[in-house]
């Protein structure tokens, strides 16, 4: 069987590795809800939870995933960063239940020396003292090499030695990590084929550091030189520069090699989201694959050449991620972009309006103005002489919100000519203004998405009453294409609201 008969398997260190990003930690609440997004949904192999011995919480976390993966017959794709402490991580270990240990040794001369400062023979011997106690226990082991490629490049025969020594002991797996992302492609190419080649019957995966922005080149190398798995963090999360990013990684394997793993392409989105939130880092608009603007065709051009014969759609096509092509609206904007807009809104105008749309998107540019989908029916209604916030909107509406106070809302609606009161309790000034909202909504039976994402802007360097755009993004189920509208004000609760009031007036005019 030839390597590329084997699936390459996916070890996700998001919860582990990830969480050494500045200022990144996860509760035990959140590294379940992603545990079960990993392994269930988006169908990586295994996932990496934590580092053992860390703290109380930590220890609390690894039990209540414990106790779920039991009842789904998961237990053996938990595994656990531990240390070269004899004893110490394993009675950790048996406190949690967690049947998976990833022993962190030394792969470097270097770090061996001056870190633990002991020989590699005292070192072989601790290994193998803390795999023992870990066997009696029934826990498998698997060894990160750490620092290897500094270990290849500078003490190879440390290298070779400590893999001639340490695969003599009960282990599955060896991870051979770039733990500074100092390798090169080429680099990793001849370090793994030597050692695959030397060592022929050993598991190797590959632990890359994006330090040079080379992660995702190197793990490709990686699997090309002989390695049968790979570590990834979701959104590349990791210290410094981060880990090998997921979404990046699987996309590219899967169409520049012959290999395949298990995971669902289509639940990448909804884990970069998960990560993205529960990890306050918000990622790029610009990062592949999950970049908010990575399917956007700004230019006009493009857009008249996708609706002739997707004429610039390359592989990495949306659909594949859950997602779908957007035409910005803006200066560089053409007639193809507003139509392609107006088909997803699904209107149809004569070439005359279209043609006067077109010009007002291109005006509002020039001004270096923000121009959504979701306003493009504000701006035929008003080339048209229309009111499109004739029939629902907000008379008054009073938030009060503070230290010691529960957040409450009083609003009054106009619908039609007719007023609606109602008032809300909540967890925060805008959760009591929904919770008013949604009073009134069920009475006149209209319903509105879920949100999904809300996100407040500011100038920089503004002064404490400079304009604030809050931008709201609502979302319904089996949806692709998410709503996302606008609200300016220089109160932020009464820039919400704004964004809310266009969502009704969206919904309303679709109606």
């Amino acid at each position: 069987m030839t390597p590329k008969d084997v699936p390459i398997q996916i070890l996700d260190v998001t919860l582990r590795d990830g969480e050494q990003t500045n200022g990144v930690s996860f509760s035990w609440q959140q590294k379940l809800n992603i545990t079960k997004h990993l392994l269930k949904d988006l169908k990586v192999n295994r996932v990496e939870i934590a580092s053992a011995r860390v703290s109380p919480g930590e220890f609390e976390a690894v039990k209540k995933i414990v106790e779920w993966a039991k009842v789904e017959g998961l237990l053996d794709r938990i595994e656990i960063l531990g240390f070269v402490d004899f004893d110490k991580t394993v009675e950790w270990m048996k406190g949690t239940g967690v049947k998976v240990l990833n022993l962190l040794t030394k792969g470097s001369y270097n770090h061996l020396t001056n870190q633990l400062r002991k020989t590699p023979k005292q070192h072989f011997e601790d290994i193998e003292k803390t795999i023992s106690n870990a066997k009696n226990t029934n826990i498998d082991v698997n060894v990160y090499l750490e620092d290897w490629s500094n270990g290849y490049l500078f003490s190879k025969d440390y290298v070779f030695e400590y893999l001639t020594e340490v695969s003599k002991f009960p282990i599955g797996k060896f991870f051979l990590a770039d733990t500074l992302g100092v390798m090169s492609p080429n680099e990793v190419k001849e370090a793994i084929s030597s050692i695959t080649k030397e060592f022929p019957n050993l598991w190797f995966e590959f632990h890359g550091h994006n330090d040079y922005d080379l992660a995702v080149a190197n793990c490709l190398s990686a699997v090309e030189s002989g390695v049968r798995g790979l570590h990834v963090a979701v959104n590349g999360l990791g210290e410094r520069a981060g880990n090998s990013p997921l979404e990046a990684v699987i996309t590219a394997l899967h169409d520049k090699t012959k290999f395949r793993t298990s995971v669902e392409e289509k639940e990448i989105t909804n884990a970069s989201r998960l990560v993205e939130i529960f990890s306050g880092k918000r990622i790029s608009d610009n990062r592949p694959i999950v970049g908010e603007d990575v399917f956007t065709q700004t230019a006009g051009v493009h857009a008249d050449g996708d609706k002739k014969g997707n004429l610039y759609a390359n592989p990495i096509l949306p659909e594949r991620f859950g997602r779908s092509r957007v035409y910005a609206l803006g200066k560089l904007a053409g007639r193809a972009s507003i139509t392609e807009n107006l088909k997803q809104l699904g209107m149809v105008l004569s070439p005359e309006i279209e043609k006067k749309v077109l010009d007002r998107v291109i005006e509002l540019g020039d001004q270096n103005k923000t121009v959504t989908k979701e306003d493009l029916p504000y701006i035929i209604a008003d080339i048209t002489g229309e009111n499109l916030g004739a029939s629902f909107r907000f008379e008054n509406c009073t938030v009060t919100s503070g230290i010691g106070v529960k957040p409450k809302a009083e609003i009054q609606v106009n619908y039609l000519g007719k007023l609606y009161k109602a008032s809300g309790e909540g967890d925060g000034g805008y959760d009591a203004f929904m919770n008013a909202l949604g009073k009134v909504l069920q009475e006149l039976d209209i319903q509105i998405p879920s949100l999904h994402d809300y996100e407040v802007r500011i100038p920089p360097g503004g002064n404490t009453n400079a304009l604030v755009e809050t931008v709201i993004t609502w979302k319904r189920p089996n949806e692709v294409q998410p709503i996302r509208t606008i609200g300016i004000d220089s109160d932020q609760q009464v820039a919400a609201i704004k964004a809310t009031e266009r969502l009704l007036h969206i919904i309303l005019a679709n109606k």
